[in-house]
């Protein structure tokens, strides 16, 4: 025992090989129940089959839907992706009613623009300017490389997507810098692969 000076006393250990801890016990039943029902309700209803049929001049539903709806959702059929989804040198189109969608192209055929390089954004950026400002920085020197590069008239523009506040605070952070003819349409177009 060891005393602190404050007149109370510590408790003694206690010896373990005297205290028990509890241990559960299980009882199993040593024999089955005899009184179960062995037979079933003899007032179950049977089901009626006698349904009532449809008349011969019930209306039914219109096959005959427009098909120039434009779906909410892009097919794979029109090669619509959303920009962050391109690869470094993949041919598309813009449509300025589409913001943020690229319809894939072959580089080819006359096309908006070619991707030319990828980069992610990094940092806080709360508003659509300074995201605006950040994309543009990290495409600049890129294109104006591979710009360079290019025969005399072939390229008149870039184009650099990148994502709006909102889809930067849910993770989106890719900015697609790009070559492009005019923009607007009509306007010249890009008819083979960069250099």
């Amino acid at each position: 025992m060891n005393d602190d000076g404050d007149g109370e006393k510590e408790p003694a250990e206690s010896d373990s090989s005297t205290t028990r801890e509890p241990t559960p016990s299980l009882s199993i039943p040593s024999r089955i129940p005899s009184g179960l029902p062995t037979g079933l309700p003899s007032g179950v209803p049977s089901l009626p089959t006698d349904f009532p049929t449809l008349p011969t001049n019930f209306p039914t539903l219109p096959t005959d839907f427009p098909s120039d709806l434009d779906p909410a959702v892009p097919s794979p059929a029109d090669d619509q992706v959303p920009y962050y989804l391109l690869k470094k040198g993949d041919c598309f189109n813009v449509d300025s009613s589409r913001p943020g969608q690229a319809a894939k192209r072959s580089c080819n055929e006359p096309h908006d623009a070619e991707a030319v390089k990828f980069a992610e954004l990094r940092g806080a950026y709360t508003t659509d300017a300074a995201l605006k400002k950040a994309a543009a920085a990290l495409c600049e020197r890129p294109l104006e490389r591979k710009a360079r590069s290019q025969p005399s008239g072939t390229v008149r523009g870039t184009l650099v997507q990148y994502p709006d506040a909102t889809g930067y605070r849910v993770g989106i952070d890719n900015v697609a810098c790009s070559l492009s003819g005019d923009s607007g349409p009509g306007r010249h177009k890009l008819t083979k692969p960069l250099s």
